[in-house]
């Protein structure tokens, strides 16, 4: 989980957010003004868009949720407790799927500054997050990497080697030198919400070309 803001809706007036699902999707909630039920849509893997739960307020149409997913595009996840607007009443916060079974493991938090800066860092210059910049600086790094040598003839996992490299930049990029590998793979997973094919394919290949 990644603590962030909200975001202020146009189509209705509320709030809303993205939060990951206890089954590892993810879903956007929408609190409208005034009420006590919040609109929860999981984001359909095949389609990419968004279907309202069966509870979800009616007075919240499909083109609401549609603004909340463009809107929180790319966002780090949130869980919301209780929003309070002027002269309206609190709304509560969803349970989804079992609000977690209050995730029996515990809450990875990461800074949404460093989130940020990972972002920032390999956005083009058309103001789009580029998965070509950020495999290529992994690539580069590892193939530089004495550390990764050592860790391919000692045959470690792919994804050692992955979280090891990942790791590194993102550090350097934060300078928060106290990120743990938890964080480093939350981040990597928010990432691959928003891309499809996989935020690591290219240099998870090769990787898997080096170990082979």
């Amino acid at each position: 989980m990644i603590r962030t803001g909200v975001v202020t809706l146009g189509t209705v007036k509320a709030v809303a957010y993205r939060e990951k699902l206890p089954s590892g999707g993810s879903a956007v909630v929408i609190i409208l003004e005034g009420s006590q039920q919040p609109g929860i849509a999981s984001i359909s893997k095949k389609t990419g868009e968004a279907v309202p739960a069966a509870n979800s307020p009616k007075d919240i149409p499909q083109e609401a949720f549609k603004e909340a997913m463009e809107l929180t595009a790319g966002m780090p996840y949130k869980k919301l407790g209780k929003v309070k607007y002027e002269n309206a009443a609190a709304a509560e916060e969803p349970a989804v799927e079992a609000e977690a079974e209050e995730l029996h493991e515990e809450e990875v938090i990461v800074d949404s500054k460093d989130y940020q800066k990972i972002v920032d860092h390999y956005t083009d210059k058309n103001g789009k997050l580029s998965y070509d910049l950020l495999n290529k600086d992994m690539i580069q790094t590892a193939h530089s990497s004495k550390v990764v040598r050592e860790m391919i003839e000692e045959h470690k996992t792919e994804e050692e080697i992955a979280t090891y490299v990942a790791g590194a930049k993102f550090r350097s990029i934060t300078g928060d030198h106290e990120l743990s590998d938890a964080q480093v793979e939350q981040i990597l997973a928010l990432l691959d919400e928003v891309s499809p094919k996989g935020v690591l394919k290219e240099f998870n290949a090769d990787i898997r070309r080096q170990l082979s």
